[in-house]
């Protein structure tokens, strides 16, 4: 994506903590035409970075599509793909600067994960996965889950194809205009009072020192 440095986020446990958060993901890869197909999931994700690796290389996305899905065919015969999260976004007004001769843009959290695939198919291995998306979404679930017939809940994994996503690359990008420290206090005003993803704008500007005490300069992202 298109990521300016005054943008790029500094630690990846940015990109953790958004890829967790909002966990439902954008998955993109290419059909047999040559066409980007894209699959809307939740995903789970999983560090296994082990102790002097480098800081994301061991990081893994764990999702599933149905069967009757063409994804997962994709993945198979072009593991290759894209991976993203949106976190919370919101328009900008040109009211948060103390002049008008200024435009007004759309401020945003994004993750983007170049990942290699693997499929899974084992319905055992399909089951472990699953109940690792309902920890991360429904826990109260797990019992009922565990509690489904054998002839059931195989008919349930044998509907699905899981999949494993190694993520070789990660970009995180937080635009919270901190090019524009004059624009920092009437900014964090405005989101701090409105909705639930302007809120949460201004937790991360908070976070980031971007709420107007930085005197002029802009705050790291």
């Amino acid at each position: 994506m298109y990521l300016p440095p005054q943008f790029a986020a500094q630690h990846r446990a940015s990109a953790m903590e958004l890829m967790r958060s909002h966990a439902f993901a954008s998955l993109i890869s290419v059909d047999d035409e040559g066409t980007p197909f894209v699959s809307h999931i939740p995903l789970h994700l999983e560090d296994r970075t082990a102790v002097g690796a480098q800081a994301h290389s061991d990081w893994v996305l764990l999702g599933h599509v149905a069967k009757g899905n063409a994804h997962w065919r994709y993945l198979e015969s072009r593991p290759q793909a894209l991976v993203t999260f949106m976190g919370p976004h919101a328009f900008m007004s040109t009211r948060v600067y103390p002049d008008l001769v200024r435009v007004p843009t759309w401020t945003y959290l994004a993750v983007h994960c170049k990942v290699q695939a693997r499929l899974i198919t084992e319905q055992d291995a399909k089951d472990r996965l699953l109940k690792k998306l309902i920890a991360d979404h429904d826990p109260a679930y797990a019992e009922q889950w565990r509690g489904l017939s054998e002839d059931y809940a195989g008919k349930m994994l044998s509907a699905i194809v899981g999949f494993e996503l190694q993520v070789s690359d990660v970009q995180c990008k937080i635009k919270l205009n901190q090019h524009r420290p004059e624009s920092h206090a009437r900014m964090h005003e405005l989101y701090a009072a409105g909705s639930d993803d302007e809120r949460a704008l201004a937790q991360w500007m908070q976070r980031l020192g971007l709420t107007g005490a930085e005197k002029g300069q802009g705050g790291a992202a």
